[in-house]
């Protein structure tokens, strides 16, 4: 793949009880480990980034093939959630999306939602990796 375009950050202090800063400063958040893995909390966290990227990237991916089919997705969204867990060793991570899209009838926006699926940068880095549940929550005939 030849990148059209590429992100710098750099995670510095102690990972995610440390800071991150993209190389523009548009990111310059401090970390803080969440309560529920022991940590302090009251900061962002990898995972709230990891799912503000999926959230935005799918909603992009949607809004792409809906063009190309000529449908009006409405006021849709995607809200992206991600949890952090053990797995074997060490941890692993999962990703439910819940997408709503208010303008087109279900059978389309089912369709809508599984060709996103194939064309999503962060589903297809994703696919094979961890567990991803994709739901569609609301569409015009709901």
């Amino acid at each position: 793949m030849e990148p059209l375009y590429v992100a710098h950050a750099v995670s510095s202090g102690e990972g995610r009880n440390g800071h991150v800063a993209t190389d523009d400063r548009l990111i310059d958040l401090d970390l803080a480990v969440q309560k529920e893995l022991g940590g302090p909390g009251g900061l962002t966290n990898p995972e709230q980034l990891f799912a503000a990227g999926y959230a935005a990237c799918f909603h992009s991916a949607l809004q792409a093939v809906a063009r190309a089919a000529k449908v009006d997705l409405g006021a849709s969204s995607v809200e992206a959630s991600v949890g952090i867990g053990k797995e074997g060793e060490g941890f692993g991570l999962n990703a439910i999306l819940e997408v709503a899209i208010p303008g087109a009838p279900r059978e389309t926006a089912q369709a809508l939602v599984e060709k996103a699926h194939q064309v999503c940068p962060y589903s297809n880095a994703t696919r094979g990796n961890i567990v991803v549940e994709i739901d569609l929550v609301q569409a015009s005939d709901d």
